[in-house]
């Protein structure tokens, strides 16, 4: 009697430890959920910020004034018949 008590304690205990320590226990349940949360709220961040991208580069794409806007900001470029003047600030220090 006492052997069958102790062998079904231990089938008992290592149950237990299947259910809660094992591989898919309820220890890495929580931390795979924990894990799939982050990795949603780090999709949503860059969804976000691929959309800006996207209406940035349709912008560019589509509308001269923002080639326009580009060629002018990072190319220095002006349009035929302007004039440019370009404005030297002395340091008032000196």
């Amino acid at each position: 009697m006492r052997w069958l008590l102790l062998v079904l304690i231990t089938i008992l205990g290592l149950f237990q430890y299947w259910f809660w320590l094992g591989e898919g226990g309820l220890l890495k349940q929580s931390a795979l959920e924990k894990q799939v949360l982050e990795q949603r709220q780090e999709n949503s961040v860059l969804q976000e910020r691929n959309a800006a991208l996207e209406a940035r580069v349709r912008y560019l794409k589509d509308g001269l004034e923002g080639i326009e806007e580009r060629a002018r900001h990072d190319l220095g470029m002006i349009k035929e018949g302007e004039t440019f003047y370009m404005s030297l600030e002395k340091d008032s220090a000196q």
